[in-house]
């Protein structure tokens, strides 16, 4: 058993050493915040587990360059964001080598409870709010999600990304208003962003 009061620099030299259970610990402490970060950027659930995981194990590879002086939670973002902006990449090739394939048409059963429209609603605003995320330019998406997901102070995530705190906070800014555009367009029109 690890001691729970370690510090993240502290497991991560164990780790580096070779002590699974000390990057276990990491993986207990930091999964779901890479999670929520993964999955806001690619809009897929499967897809962010992969990115975790994949993560997890290029963090496991690289522990021996870890420098224990840098936060360990901001190095393992780097390498989630790396892996996010891959899955972007090979997403693009993907796209345009697939061959369009019919839509399955879908029988959809009411739901007699109370508040079953309204949940349904909400079920679809946040599946728009998703859908924009995931369409926002990188420039605008890794701002938006290292403070409002990650929540990283401007000057923080600006740090992350190598831009200024006023350079974060601009984009952060086009990005909500990105969004505001996006769901109303999508709300209005029945349209999805």
């Amino acid at each position: 058993m690890v001691d729970p009061a370690l510090s993240d620099g502290a497991l991560a030299i164990r780790a580096a050493a070779g002590d699974e259970r000390a990057f276990e610990a990491l993986v207990g402490r930091h999964k779901v915040a890479l999670y929520r970060l993964a999955r806001r950027y690619v809009g897929d659930a499967d897809d962010a587990e992969d990115i975790v995981q994949a993560s997890f194990v290029s963090a496991w590879g690289a522990l021996k360059r870890y420098d224990p002086t840098r936060g360990f939670a901001a190095w393992l973002r780097t390498i989630a964001l790396n892996k996010c902006r891959d899955y972007g990449r090979r997403a693009v090739v993907r796209r345009l080598l697939m061959i369009p394939v019919a839509a399955s048409t879908v029988d959809f059963i009411a739901d007699p409870q109370p508040g079953a429209e309204a949940e349904l609603i909400a079920q679809e605003e946040l599946a728009i709010l998703n859908r924009a995320i995931v369409r926002l330019p990188r420039a605008l998406k890794e701002p938006l999600l290292l403070t409002v997901i990650a929540g990283l102070s401007q000057a923080e995530a600006g740090r992350e990304l190598g831009i200024s705190a006023k350079a974060v906070e601009t984009r952060v800014y086009r990005a909500r208003r990105a969004l505001t555009e996006a769901i109303a367009k999508g709300g209005r029109s029945g349209e999805h962003v």
